[in-house]
C-alpha cells in the first residue's frame, strides 16, 4: 500500500511561508510528478512528505495512518537523491543491502531481495564491482536497488537525472518507468523538466510559489491548461500566447496555440511575419517567427521537410479549433 494525502500541509521557515497550506491525494500505486520552476517549493514538499522536514501546519497520512510527526525511518518510503550517495569501497552487493543490514534483516532474506533488485535493474553482473568501476546510470540504479530493498510502501525522487547526460538521461527515464510498472508501487518524483513530467507520470502537480496550480494525467494538462502559467511551463516548444487584438476578436485577454496547430504559407494567411532561427530536428523543424502583433517571437512546429529561411515572408493560420482562450487573470475561459 502507498496512499498519500497532505491535508491543509503547510511549511514555513521563520516568517517566510513558502508552502501555502494545500491539498493533495496520491493513490496507491500512481507515478506521481512535482514540476515547477527552481524555488517553486517541489523538493521542500517532497522532503516534508519524507518528514526530512517539519510541517508547519497541517497533516499528512500514509496508507490512512497519520505520519505528520512520524520520524523519516519509520514511515516505510525510501528516498533516492540527486547525489548517488554510494560507499567507494563497498561493492554494490553491499552498497544495495547496507540498509538491511542496518535494520537487522537476515542474510538469507537480504540475499533474496539482492537478487531481485538487481535482476529488476539489470545489475545481477555486476554486483561485486564498486561504485568507480561503472557508469552514472548504473551508479543512479544502485541507488534506486538500494531503495528498493527496504520494500517501502512508496518511493521518492529527488531530481534523480540531473547529473546525467542527455543521452543516459533518455534511457533511465525508461527504466524508471518499466520499474514503475514491475513493482506497482507508487512513486513520487521530482524535477524541474517538463519533459521528464510528460513522458513519465500518471499524475502531475504543478507548482508555483507553493501553490499547487493543476493537477492531472500529462494529456489533461496539455491539452487543457488551466491558467497561462500551466499553458506556458507544459509542452516542448511551449504554447504560443498571444495578447492584444487577437486575443480581443475571441473575447479573450490571452489565446494560446500550440506550435503544431499552426499552418504555416507562405502566400496567404491570417497573420504575417518573418523567419528568424528555424530549427531543423530531421522529423520536425521549429520555426520561430518575428513580427506577430502580441507574440513575438511566435514559434512553429513544421515537417522535417519544410523549406524555409531566414528573413523569409511566411503566412501563420491558427486551427481555431485548438485555440486556448484565457481571461484577465490569465484563467482558463470554458
Amino acid at each position: 500500500m502507498g496512499q498519500i494525502t497532505l491535508e491543509n500541509v503547510q511549511k514555513k521557515f521563520g516568517e517566510v511561508e513558502v508552502i501555502p497550506p494545500l491539498n493533495l491525494e496520491i493513490n496507491d500505486g500512481e507515478f506521481v510528478v512535482f514540476v515547477g520552476p527552481s524555488g517553486c517549493g517541489k523538493s521542500t514538499l517532497l522532503r516534508l512528505i519524507a518528514g526530512l522536514e517539519d510541517v508547519t501546519g497541517g497533516q499528512i497520512t500514509i496508507d490512512g495512518a497519520d505520519a505528520t510527526n512520524v520520524p523519516p525511518a519509520k514511515r516505510s518510503l525510501a528516498m533516492v537523491f540527486q547525489s548517488y550517495a554510494l560507499y567507494p569501497h563497498m561493492t554494490v552487493r553491499k552498497n544495495i543491502a547496507f540498509p538491511m543490514r542496518m535494520a537487522g534483516v537476515d542474510q538469507a532474506e537480504q540475499n533474496r531481495r539482492i537478487e531481485s533488485a538487481a535482476a529488476a535493474l539489470n545489475l545481477t553482473d555486476y554486483l561485486d564491482r564498486r561504485p568507480g568501476q561503472l557508469s552514472g546510470g548504473q551508479r543512479q540504479r544502485v541507488a534506486i536497488g538500494r531503495a528498493i530493498v527496504r520494500e517501502p510502501a512508496a518511493f521518492l525522487f529527488d531530481e534523480p537525472l540531473s547529473n546525467l547526460d542527455a543521452a543516459l538521461r533518455v534511457g533511465m527515464r525508461m527504466e524508471i518507468g518499466e520499474l514503475h510498472k514491475k513493482l506497482a508501487t507508487t512513486m513520487i518524483y521530482v524535477t524541474h523538466d517538463q519533459v521528464e513530467a510528460m513522458t513519465m507520470a500518471d499524475k502531475i502537480v504543478v507548482l508555483r510559489a507553493g501553490h499547487i496550480e493543476q493537477v492531472g494525467s500529462p494529456l489533461e494538462l496539455y491539452r487543457a491548461p488551466q491558467n497561462t502559467f500551466v499553458a506556458g511551463f507544459i509542452g516542448s516548444p511551449k504554447m504560443n500566447l498571444i495578447e492584444g487584438a487577437a486575443a480581443a476578436e475571441h473575447n479573450a485577454a490571452t489565446i494560446g496555440i500550440r506550435p503544431e496547430h499552426l499552418d504555416v504559407s507562405t502566400t496567404e494567411g491570417k497573420w504575417q511575419g518573418t523567419v528568424g532561427v528555424a530549427e531543423h530536428l530531421g522529423s520536425d523543424t521549429f520555426i520561430h517567427i518575428h513580427g506577430i502583433p502580441g507574440c513575438d517571437p511566435m514559434t512553429v512546429r513544421a515537417g522535417g521537410e519544410v523549406d524555409v529561411r531566414h528573413g523569409d515572408t511566411v503566412y501563420l493560420t491558427p486551427q481555431e479549433q485548438h485555440l486556448h482562450r484565457f481571461d484577465a487573470n490569465g484563467q482558463r475561459i470554458a
